[in-house]
């Protein structure tokens, strides 16, 4: 491996003002502040059984605020491969994780990147090292992951406001951006692109397409789809299939030979059918047919009917999670279903899930207490990328921490909805998406969902995308026996990374 320097009239490209939120292009301006930070490597691996060098690039690309001022820093990750004859016909991938507030790091260092997260030697507090990750499809499209403002190595200046990086569609115009600035830095404007995000990601990327008439992509991919449901019935009836194949996991129903798709299957039709009937009907249901359903769903989620019936066959995700590990006085996790921690008094069931792993275990004999608010918690470094990144990528981010996710950009987030120009709200962002795809129909659609994921449960992605009439013949769906990131085991990392690769490729 090595590396070298990018002079400072090239590193100046990546500043290039684009259409919207333009980044700062203004000599005397960007020198007040410092010039954007770049650091290239050059890198050789084996993916997919198929040797590639390819070279690394971790750049800045200043965003400016409503006066033309650079306001902030949004770092880019790039990996693109060497010797490839036709940059301008091979496709780009542009990634990003949710949050708000998350870095790129999980699809960055656990899913697609050429390396990943490796296990920690015996004592080392550092948060351990990396090693290659053979199944990054690098050997088929270049991977672009970005950090958004706030997360990763990526800031605001000192002396600005950066609520306007913090809302919905200020933080879509950021990243379209950076997108547009890193096509044109690297003369990659013909390249087939697409986007992929995860969780609050899915939303970022489905509000990109909706702003992005002047950029085109060929595909957006979706990965734990945060989902728009409401009323009174389908909150429920989107969370119980995933609540079934929970049970499934930690054998609280008969599995009499069943797979975890079968279960989640089966719960998935008594959703949709019986469950939703008896819902609507409400307080109209008999109390017979109520008890009915209730026994019917304790045999798929594994509560007592009893407790069904008390809810009022209405079960919150806490309710849930609070009372199928009772009994050992464990709770399950919310963005993985499959991982406990102790049941304790006061517990919110989601900055203090166990699978986040932010809020501190309580020490044996110590008082409850109430769990952190986001805003409370902050920052939250990533010890073991900021390493990666600065060792293994040569950039020179100083003693800066890398924010693998940062809670105090959550809990500032403006969650607005979009207005028409008459002042009505307008479409959702996946409502806008399926516009976009009913009116071009070679826009693909990619959406990957896991069975234990609670937090974004994957049938409330497919619901939302029904409903907001994704054409089904454009559409590709890939479910995991895993969690909120469904590449996070071995198996599971293989065939997410070989069906995006299927996805990128596929001749239109």
């Amino acid at each position: 491996m090595t590396e070298r320097w990018i002079a400072p009239a090239i590193a100046a490209c990546l500043a290039l003002a684009s259409p919207g939120w333009a980044a700062a292009q203004a000599p005397a301006e960007a020198a007040a502040v410092r010039a954007p930070r770049v650091a290239v490597t050059k890198h050789e691996g084996v993916f997919n059984g198929e040797k590639v060098k390819f070279t690394a690039t971790v750049a800045e690309v200043f965003l400016n605020d409503a006066a033309g001022r650079p306001a902030a820093a949004a770092t880019t990750i790039a990996y693109v491969r060497n010797g490839v004859k036709d940059p301008g016909a091979r496709p780009v991938i542009f990634l990003f994780n949710g949050g708000p507030g998350a870095s790129s790091s999980p699809l960055h260092m656990s899913a697609l990147g050429p390396y990943r997260r490796g296990p920690a030697p015996p004592g080392d507090r550092s948060g351990g090292g990396w090693i290659p990750n053979t199944v990054s499809p690098l050997d088929a499209a270049d991977l672009v992951f970005i950090d958004p403002v706030g997360t990763g190595f990526s800031r605001p200046f000192p002396g600005t406001n950066p609520q306007r990086f913090y809302s919905v569609s200020g933080d879509a115009q950021a990243v379209k951006t950076v997108i547009a600035t890193w096509l044109k830095a690297n003369r990659r404007e013909t390249s087939p692109r697409f986007l992929m995000g995860e969780s609050y990601g899915t939303t970022r990327a489905a509000n990109i397409a909706r702003i992005s008439q002047d950029l085109p992509f060929d595909g957006v991919m979706l990965v734990a789809l945060s989902g728009e449901v409401s009323g009174r019935e389908m909150p429920y009836v989107v969370a119980l299939p995933t609540m079934a194949a929970g049970a499934w996991y930690h054998q609280k129903i008969d599995r009499a030979g069943r797979s975890v798709d079968q279960v989640f299957a089966e719960a998935l039709d008594f959703a949709r059918t019986d469950y939703l009937e008896a819902l609507v009907e409400g307080g109209s249901l008999p109390a017979e047919k109520k008890r009915r359903i209730a026994e019917r769903m304790s045999g798929l989620i594994g509560l007592p009917a009893d407790l069904i019936v008390e809810k009022d066959l209405r079960l919150s995700k806490n309710d849930w999670m609070f009372n199928i590990l009772k009994d050992r006085t464990l709770r399950t996790g919310l963005l993985d279903v499959t991982v406990t921690a102790p049941l304790e008094p006061g517990q919110d069931g989601a900055i203090d899930d166990p699978a986040l792993g932010v809020v501190p275990k309580r020490a044996p004999g110590a008082p409850a207490a109430p769990p952190p608010s986001p805003a409370a918690l902050g920052a939250i470094p990533s010890p073991a990328v900021g390493r990666y990144m600065i060792e293994a990528l040569k950039y020179p981010a100083g003693d800066e921490p890398y924010y693998g996710v940062n809670f105090a950009v959550n809990a500032a987030w403006d969650y607005e909805r979009p207005r028409t120009p008459g002042g009505a709200t307008g479409p959702s962002a996946f409502e806008a998406l399926g516009q976009a795809m009913r009116a071009n129909p070679k826009l693909r659609l990619f959406w990957a969902a896991g069975y234990y994921d609670l937090t974004t449960p994957a049938y409330s992605g497919r619901y939302t995308l029904d409903q907001a009439g994704v054409p089904a013949g454009q559409l590709t769906a890939a479910y995991f026996a895993g969690p909120h990131g469904v590449y996070d085991h071995d198996e599971n990392r293989a065939r997410f990374a070989e069906s995006v690769k299927a996805f990128v490729t596929k001749k239109p």
